[in-house]
């Protein structure tokens, strides 16, 4: 495939992913304002829809509040102007998503340094297109973070897709270059590298099943309590509408609060405040129905379930270890007497390190403000989410990793 082509089909996914982002926001949006808002003017309605596309994509908005809308909503001046930047991560991860399969195309066609570029840029030029066109004195972002930020996901979604492939069918440029130094390592220590990428990445994909499977218990304990609060608001069919479709925008963000919960630094709503398996220090929080699902009391039983980020590093230590041993046969190295301890060492902590970063940069995703005073914390900590989590998945990789096992049983006994 030729250069000018992958070129184009890099934009026309850019393209695509930013008119879904934004067509998703403004779909709900026209009804609201052919029903619910039918007085309101038409020209804010794209200056709303540009807002929301760039919280989505990680742009903070300041907000500022008419004086008529404080008087009628009863809030304190000072509360009139605030910031919110806790984001909608379902945005941000379908950009991810669809910029890594265009960037797994691009490096299977040769030329994925172009689709990258191409889509970056087509994406870098749609954002300062929204931004261009939606001005509002109500909902005010920084120009340069609106410009920066919608292409700056993009390209790490689509490098990394672009990598990956090119990683296992080779690019005839950076990546195998790369894989040429990797190559040149020690015997014992060449398969360590991408075998560490390969399970962290499983353990990644283990901590959000195991932050879903808690999002789901708390939907089972506490679905009572949240529909109590969106009775209590007393919507229409339409407004209950726009209130789930907001939900389910923000699902993702409450999967990594979920997360955060299950690893066992929590997350906050609101600042001095804690949502632990320990247990609840809330006080007043916002009557919104999604919060009708923050546990109010813990217990010290419930630190069991940080177990279950240790089983994650058990599995992901199991696949790196039974991929080790394969590499190792593969090259030929002895099967008798015991196998070499320090890559193995090095591979539980690579593992470790890698999801931790992971969880780490997703709870640094899944915090930010949603108010005024107290609210300008939300959301788990992400510096405690790599302490917590890369000592856990330390612990449970380490253990499959340096069980004492001699290399002849684990050949049997692995089914080669």
């Amino acid at each position: 495939m030729n250069r000018l082509l992958v070129a184009v089909l890099a934009a026309v996914d850019a393209v695509v992913a930013a008119v879904v982002g934004l067509g998703a926001v403004l779909a709900p949006l026209v009804l609201l304002w052919f029903t619910a808002f039918s007085g309101a003017p038409w020209g804010a309605l794209w200056p709303t829809t540009a807002r929301v596309w760039e919280l989505g994509n990680l742009v903070p908005l300041h907000l500022e509040l008419g004086d008529g809308l404080v008087a009628a909503a009863g809030i304190a001046p000072d509360a009139a102007g605030f910031v919110v930047s806790l984001a909608p991560l379902a945005f941000a991860g379908f950009v991810l998503l669809f910029a890594a399969r265009s960037g797994r195309r691009a490096a299977r066609a040769g030329e994925w340094v172009t689709g990258v570029a191409s889509g970056t840029l087509v994406t870098a030029a749609i954002a300062l297109v929204v931004l261009l066109t939606s001005g509002t004195p109500v909902a005010v972002v920084n120009a340069w973070q609106a410009a920066l930020f919608p292409p700056l996901i993009y390209l790490l979604g689509a490098l990394a897709g672009a990598v990956a492939a090119a990683w296992g069918d080779g690019d005839g440029g950076i990546v195998d270059r790369v894989h040429d130094r990797v190559d040149d390592l020690p015997t014992l220590w060449r398969a360590t590298p991408p075998i560490a990428v390969r399970a962290a990445g499983i353990g990644v994909v283990g901590l959000l099943g195991v932050g879903a499977l808690a999002l789901f218990a708390a939907v089972v304990t506490g679905g009572g309590e949240m529909i109590t609060l969106f009775e209590a608001v007393q919507v229409d069919a339409v407004g209950a509408t726009g209130l789930t479709l907001a939900n389910l925008a923000y699902l993702p963000t409450f999967l990594v609060w979920a997360l955060a919960w299950v690893a066992g630094p929590g997350f906050a709503v609101g600042s001095g405040t804690v949502v632990a398996p320990t247990g609840a220090d809330l006080g007043v929080v916002p009557s919104l129905p999604v919060f009708g699902l923050i546990p109010e009391a813990g217990s010290s039983w419930l630190l069991l379930v940080a177990l279950l980020p240790v089983g994650v590093g058990a599995l992901a230590g199991l696949a790196a270890r039974i991929r080790l041993l394969q590499e190792w046969r593969a090259e030929g190295i002895d099967d008798e007497g015991p196998e070499p301890w320090l890559p193995r060492l090095a591979l539980a902590a690579g593992i470790a390190i890698l999801v931790a970063a992971a969880a780490a940069l997703l709870a640094a995703m899944a915090s930010g403000s949603i108010g005024p005073g107290r609210l300008v914390d939300v959301g788990p900590h992400a510096g405690m989410v790599f302490v917590v989590v890369a000592a856990e998945v330390l612990v449970g990789a380490a253990a499959i990793l340096l069980a004492p096992r001699r290399r002849e049983q684990a050949w049997t006994e692995l089914g080669d």
